[in-house]
């Protein structure tokens, strides 16, 4: 990885997309830095640092930004959220799938619909957050008269900021390398590891037995992580392929053997992301709605938090039903089948068409049934952890979900790099 950034480092124009793309980070990061007005960033830190719930998630996504109420403090939750529901509605909705099917013009329209829905998404959220900030007591003291006015520049701050996040993401897209939106997750990821470095380092420091235990154990069980998620993401099932052979006129056509690779990741950390979402819910309302002291809904609240062992019951389960789902919308067999019989292919032993078609999904379904298990295991294992050690670290029950956004954009920077080499330096075979 690193020879691949040092040979693309020599060549000016990628040279030239690296420095736009570091540039429009450090704009990014200097946005997330900078607090809206009317909010007293000390106290919201430190309140959200202990409040759990999909919070936590949303505030590792921007970077702590969301934690200290900054500008970017909505980050691409927005955004993500609404190209996940423009996707979900393209397979329910035929007028979207056909306009998803239209080439370039088709795409720049979903392009258009997506940062409609990011505007819209980020309205509802920016009004929600400010009545969270106001129910919380974060907000400086303003008068009858005031509370409007208020309510008007938070809500604006954030709704601007998210669109603004959105646009510098495409801005990456345009000029600089790589996804505009990976890339800025893993800055955001990436900027928290200062602080989880000198955690660890506080640990081995104090000179306690069961912490240098815990930060040992930590560093140990990351490494391993890294190394199961390379693998995972790396893995796949091939699928052989034969062509028959056709004569046209005096040649010969076909004859070929390929396959049909079929990755063992192949939702990537989209499940992970709904399943979250949905465990979350009772945690998050709770912050909203705050249930009476030692009442049913306080039960039923802490029955749901991060910090229980249902909660990774469910995380593990739903983890797996939403790989299933994923895959079911971005996965046709049928069409797959469809194209090797109009192109002359077939799976050797298999018969074109239907039993094709059957043969492919089941072999889809256990794929997806052992990746489904890998990520479930990545999500639940520091769940378990913060569990048994008891150190209830905020946001340690999405680690697993940071090391796989980390490791997939990674690898997505370093395939991009390469290909714009390859394209760059390939001179064909009339020079």
């Amino acid at each position: 990885m690193l020879r691949t950034l040092a040979n693309a480092w020599k060549d000016k124009d990628l040279r030239g997309k690296l420095l736009f793309t570091i540039m429009i980070l450090v704009v990014y990061r200097i946005g997330a830095c900078i607090t809206v007005p009317f909010v007293t960033a000390d106290f919201i830190n430190l309140y959200m640092s202990n409040s759990g719930g999909i919070f936590d998630f949303i505030n590792i996504l921007s970077g702590g930004a969301f934690a200290q109420a900054t500008l970017f403090a909505l980050g691409v939750s927005p955004y993500i959220t609404a190209s996940i529901v423009i996707q979900l509605l393209a397979v329910a909705i035929p007028a979207l799938e056909r306009l998803s099917k239209e080439g370039d013009e088709g795409r720049k329209k979903m392009e258009q619909i997506t940062r409609v829905a990011t505007v819209i998404l980020s309205l509802i959220t920016s009004i929600g957050y400010y009545f969270h900030l106001k129910n919380m007591g974060v907000l400086t003291h303003a008068g009858k008269g005031d509370e409007w006015f208020y309510a008007i520049v938070i809500i604006a701050c954030y709704c601007a900021g998210s669109s603004l996040v959105m646009w510098l993401a495409e801005k990456i897209n345009e000029n600089g390398i790589g996804n505009g939106i990976s890339m800025i997750l893993l800055a955001n990821i990436l900027s928290r590891g200062a602080s989880i470095a000198t955690t660890l380092f506080d640990m081995f420091a104090s000179g306690k037995v069961k912490d240098i235990i815990i930060a040992a154990v930590t560093i140990l069980g990351a490494l391993a992580m890294l190394y199961f998620i390379v693998f995972i993401s790396h893995s796949e099932r091939r699928i052989p392929v034969q062509y028959a052979k056709k004569v046209v006129g005096r040649k010969m056509y076909g004859g070929q053997n390929s396959n049909i690779p079929i990755k063992l990741n192949m939702t990537g950390v989209m499940p992970i992301i709904f399943a979250n979402t949905i465990v979350t819910i009772p945690t998050t309302l709770a912050m909203f709605i705050t249930p009476k002291k030692d009442s049913f809904w306080e039960g039923f609240v802490n029955f749901f938090s991060s910090d229980s062992w249902f909660y990774a019951v469910m995380t593990f389960v739903l983890v797996i039903v939403f790989a299933y789902f994923y895959v079911a919308i971005s996965f046709n067999p049928i069409e797959v089948a469809s194209n090797l019989q109009k192109n002359g292919g077939s799976v050797p032993g298999i018969r074109p068409g239907r039993p094709t078609s059957d043969y492919i999904t089941k072999v889809l379904s256990r794929i997806t049934l052992i990746g489904a298990l890998a990520l479930s295991i990545i999500c639940v294992l520091p769940l378990f952890a913060n569990i048994i050690s008891g150190a209830n670290m905020a946001g340690l029950a999405f680690g697993g979900s940071s090391v796989i956004i980390v490791v997939g954009v990674i690898l997505e920077l370093v395939n991009e790099i390469e290909a714009q080499m390859t394209m760059r330096h390939y001179k064909g075979f009339l020079d």
